[in-house]
Parts: structure tokens; sequence; C-alpha cells
């Protein structure tokens, strides 16, 4: 029996673990919201966790008791009620309940992008010190293709993107795409931001940046194509030019429940993706750096290290949402990102608190250019 804290519990991934949790019948000790508290009162009155944590300023529902903020968070991702941390949070905010939880010896199930790009060299100090296991789909793939293979085996690591909403689009209709274009992803069903970034081909870019520092391989070593089935979301290159492949629906409750139950599985009521009496194409394409040029700002981030990759997640934060209040547009997204990389003041630091300061400075100075596009 897993008891779980589920961080996060109101977003997309938050909704799908509790589909799994609800189904295993895992224990579910503890779950945190932002302000979602209409959410939050729903989620508590069917399951009762022990803990609460609300991480925005919203008012509690009645007769729940909540923790506040990071501290919350942290208290609980430290308590011995708990063995499994989800960590489904937006926001740099998940850090510190998986460097806490991880320190303590749990398994840290994450899905929070910015824990990884931004502070991915202090998690990767304390990752042996507990488990962790990734949840998003290409990271899930990758750790299952990875588990028993020789590190001087592998030759690549390939992640795939499905190329969004824009991938048979020319540049000049791309530049004047507009959110609600941007949100028409193809295939998944995700959050807001995450499917513009989809769109621009940032989310491939910082899920590469996650890749380095979840598997100890460099930029050199993880490449990107486009499969717009996406039914196989990673590929293994060995040395000796096979290639293992890991092929699954487009549904996030798998990667959430291997997470949940690795090293085992468990039956899941989605059908396989290759069904005996169906014919089946699966297309793999070379990204357009062109049309999408976030892909390569976050592969440059990544080989200049230090900073880079928690500035570029910053200023691109910033940027997205600017773009889905129609501040400014689709190709603003990268040149703002961009713009507050070649300023980074902060290259030379490696303490964490000096990362912290590097992100922080990143959305002040997005927040700045934006405003002089508007």
């Amino acid at each position: 029996m897993r008891r779980i804290a589920l961080f996060g519990a109101s977003g997309s991934i938050g909704r799908q673990t509790l589909d799994v949790v609800r189904r295993l019948k895992y224990d579910l000790v503890a779950v945190s919201v932002h302000n979602n508290t209409e959410a939050l009162a729903s989620i508590y009155a069917e399951f009762r966790p022990k803990y609460v944590v609300i991480t925005g300023n919203a008012a509690p529902p009645a007769g729940v008791k909540p923790l506040y903020g990071r501290e919350g968070l942290v208290e609980v991702a430290e308590s011995e009620d708990v063995d499994t941390v989800v960590v489904a949070t937006n926001g740099i905010i998940g850090v510190f309940p998986t460097l806490a939880a991880l320190k303590r010896g749990k398994r840290v199930a994450l899905a929070n992008k910015e824990t990884l790009v931004a502070f991915g060299p202090f998690v990767r100090e304390v990752a042996d010190l507990g488990e962790l296991v990734p949840i998003d789909s290409e990271h899930s793939s990758a750790f299952q293709l990875l588990n028993g293979v020789k590190r001087e085996e592998v030759k690549k690591l390939i992640l795939t993107a499905s190329g969004g909403p824009f991938r048979t689009w020319p540049k000049e209709r791309i530049a004047k795409a507009r959110p609600e274009d941007a949100l028409r992803h193809p295939t998944w069903r995700m959050g807001a931001k995450i499917t513009v970034d989809s769109a621009t081909l940032m989310n491939k870019g910082l899920e590469v940046i996650e890749a380095h520092f979840l598997f100890d391989l460099s930029a050199d070593e993880i490449d990107v194509r486009i499969h717009p089935q996406s039914a196989i979301h990673a590929i293994l290159l060995l040395k000796d030019n096979s290639l293992k492949m890991h092929v699954s629906r487009p549904d996030m409750r798998i990667p959430i429940q291997y997470a949940l139950t690795y090293p085992g599985r468990e039956e899941i009521p989605i059908p396989p993706y290759l069904p005996p009496d169906e014919e089946v194409v699966l297309t793999l394409e070379m990204p357009d750096t062109e049309r999408f040029p976030a892909l390569a700002l976050a592969y440059r981030a990544l080989r200049l290290g230090g900073t880079y990759p928690a500035v570029l997640n910053a200023a691109n934060e910033v940027a997205v949402f600017a773009f889905l209040e129609g501040r400014i547009g689709f190709y603003d997204i990268t040149a703002i990102v961009e713009r507050v990389m070649e300023e980074n003041p902060f290259a030379h630091e490696r303490t964490f608190e000096g990362f912290l300061k590097a992100h922080e400075w990143a959305a002040r100075r997005a927040k700045e250019l934006v405003s002089s596009k508007s």
C-alpha cells in the first residue's frame, strides 16, 4: 500500500493521478492546491486526506485546516506518514518538496518541469538518497528503456514531440497565430501553458534539459524527432546501432501509474496502441528550428549550463502567459527568452540561492520586455 502525497491535485496531472490512486486503492495521505478550493473540497470529501496544503491565498473549505505555502509542502514531504510524493505543481515551488522528500529517502514521482530545468544540479546531488521516478511520458519511457542498460552501451536518447498544432504551417502563418490556435493540440489534452510550449517546441527543449539531469546524458547524446501520432515516446540508440522504443497510447495515466507502481506493473483500463486488427502508420521527422527556434534556445541553455536553464524557464513562463493574454505575438515568446538569456547577469552563480535570484531576475526582465512590446 503506497501512502501518497499529491501536490498540485487540481491540475491536469493531479486529476489523472487521482484516477489512478482511486483505482489502485492507494492511501491519499495529503493533497495540495494553489487556489482551487472548490476542487479541494471535492477531493477532501472523497479521500479525507490527513494533510491539506494551500499554496495560494484562498480561504480553505469549511472544516479543513490546511498548512500553507512551500513550508507546508516541505512539512508534508518530510512526514513519516508519506512514502511517495507526486509533485505536479506549477512553478518553481515544486523544487522544495522534491528536495525534502529525496533527502528523507522517499520516492518522488516528478511531473513538475521547473524542478529539474531550473534546479537540476541540486536535485541530482540528492537524487540517490531517495527514488526519483519521472511522470512525463517521454521521460517515463526513457526511464523504462534505460533500465538494465549499461551506460557505455547508450549512443543516443531520442525524445519525440507531436509537432503541435503548427507542425505543417509555414513560418509566415505561424507568426500570425492566435492563442486559440496554439491551444488546439492535436493529440494531448493539457493545461494552457504546456500546450503553448508544445506549439513553440519549448516543451521539448525543456524535456531535453530534464533528460540531461535525469539520465546524466550530454546535449549531444539527446536528440528530438517529430512524431505526430504521439505513440512512440522515446527511442534508445544503442552501441550496436540497434533501437529500443517505448510505445503507448497518449494517455498520462499510463506513466503516472508506472511511477507509483514501479518496479511492478498493474492492469490499466487503456487498450494497447497496436490492436491486432488495425493498420498503424508511425512516422518520424526532423524538427525545424527555423520555424520553431525555441528548441535551439533550450539546447543553447543546456550547453551554457549554470543558471541559463533557470533563466530560460522563467523568461519563457512570463512570455507564454503574455501571449495567452494577447499582449505579444507568437514569435515574441522566443524573442523575449533569447534577449533575457543574452543579458543574464547571473551566469557565474553556483549556489541554490543564486539560481533562485537568477530565476526571479529573469521573470522581472521578461515582464519589462513584454511591457515594451505591448
